[in-house]
């Protein structure tokens, strides 16, 4: 297990190619996908398929990628947090996923605090970009609660999407 780095009550790690269960187990939740757009997830080959073609690469390509997410106390897997770079419009996105049952304690704005600085510190980005749809209030909450700065409505995947963004203080 490659763990990336901890917070004071998690502990943040690449996922392996053995994972597929905490993927399927995590995007099986209506309300989990439910603003991403995405279909639950019902079969562990499908969700394989996901960490293969979409997670993994980015460790390799990019030396980032969205971790997984685990408490401390009793390294339950809770959901997954990280940083993934997008070509196509050359930023660096931060996004969080999280099961209905860790929701509401804090969890998302600790991981994603810790996240934007290793961004910032450890691999020295000078920008960072979050996206939440329009209507998941929870989520732009969080990107308000980290400091990120609010940039603009746009659409994402054809969907509207607030847009928030931090620069590098050390910049």
């Amino acid at each position: 297990m490659q763990i990336i780095f901890e917070t004071p009550r998690l502990y943040l790690r690449r996922f392996t190619d053995a994972d597929a269960s905490l993927v399927l187990y995590l995007n099986s939740f209506p309300e989990v996908v439910k603003y991403v757009h995405e279909p639950v997830h019902t079969s562990e080959e499908f969700s394989k398929s996901i960490l293969v073609e979409h997670i993994l690469p980015q460790y390799s390509l990019y030396n980032l990628g969205r971790l997984a997410v685990h408490l401390k106390k009793n390294n339950e897997f809770i959901g997954w947090c990280g940083l993934k770079f997008l070509p196509e419009i050359n930023e660096i996105d931060l996004g969080y996923r999280y099961v209905p049952s860790s929701w509401g304690k804090g969890f998302a704005t600790e991981a994603a605090v810790h996240t934007l600085d290793y961004g910032f510190n450890h691999l020295q980005f000078n920008e960072i970009i979050g996206r939440a749809h329009v209507e998941n209030l929870a989520s732009i909450s969080v990107l308000k609660k980290i400091g990120m700065t609010y940039l603009k409505t746009d659409t994402a995947d054809q969907y509207p999407v607030e847009i928030y963004h931090s620069l590098n203080p050390n910049v």
